[in-house]
């Protein structure tokens, strides 16, 4: 009993230690960054393995690649000089897009970026792959997708370790990463889930000007966003995202903060 209990106050207290970047919210983190790393990459191979990226000759990719480096090296910089710098070894930064008239993106961590072509069109050149990149780029640094796999072990997971899951249970552990990651999610954290996505639009506000875009171009970004879906949404609280409407709202108010960043 005493030994549960000590390990409960070692959980509490690494959680109010861990904090996230630019908006310094505490955050529950119990799964090792070291351990996400690892199923990061080899679920991103498997991606490329299953629908392989745009060879670096292709103008597409070769401007994705390009908007990428140069928000990396942002936020590398940004980490750097602010008191992070020891996350700097965590990301091994990647960028590659798939053929496929999917409208998405996603980061998973460790930096491994995947674009698909289907939401080029929506991004409408570089300042708009700019906005995506650095949405994107800002859940990796957040660490979401550790904070929600922390968050799947305890409500899936019975609270078992991330290391005992893999070993007993292959399939949930994957599972579970990827929901986790940005594959899906469950009703019961809906909550954090939006609320990632609203912290990630800020992070992502500034990182993008930290690299010398106008952040102001997001505002436009999503209301192609959502002239693209065609009214079909579901309700905020059944959604994993902020509605179109809260989403652009809650920009538009942080541009003036975001635009301290830039150069």
């Amino acid at each position: 009993m005493r030994k549960g209990l000590l390990s409960l106050a070692l959980v509490l207290f690494l959680v109010q230690c861990s904090k996230v970047p630019v908006t310094g919210r505490k955050q529950m983190k119990i799964v090792p960054t070291s351990q996400m790393a690892t199923m990061s990459a080899t679920q991103y191979e498997q991606v490329k393995k299953e629908t392989p990226p745009l060879p670096d000759s292709d103008p597409r990719a070769q401007m994705v690649k390009k908007v990428g480096a140069k928000i990396a090296a942002s936020v590398n910089k940004y980490l750097a000089e602010n008191g992070f710098k020891d996350r700097l070894g965590e990301f091994n930064w990647e960028f590659n897009v798939v053929e496929e008239k999917t409208v998405n993106a996603w980061c998973m961590p460790g930096g491994k970026v995947m674009f698909y072509t289907g939401i080029l069109d929506i991004c409408q050149g570089e300042e708009g792959i700019a906005t995506v990149m650095g949405h994107e780029i800002a859940h990796a640094v957040a660490r979401h997708g550790n904070e929600r796999m922390s968050q799947q072990l305890v409500i899936q997971g019975g609270g078992m370790a991330l290391s005992v899951l893999i070993s007993e249970k292959p399939q949930m552990a994957q599972d579970l990463f990827m929901t986790a990651v940005g594959a899906g999610s469950q009703l019961g954290i809906l909550k954090f889930s939006r609320m990632n996505e609203s912290e990630a639009d800020q992070m992502g506000l500034v990182f993008m000007a930290m690299a010398g875009y106008d952040p102001g171009v997001a505002v436009d970004f999503w209301k192609r966003m959502a002239a693209g879906k065609g009214g079909e949404a579901p309700p905020e609280f059944l959604s994993t995202h902020p509605s179109d409407e809260r989403r652009i709202t809650d920009i538009e108010a942080y541009l003036p903060e975001a635009r301290k960043y830039l150069p």
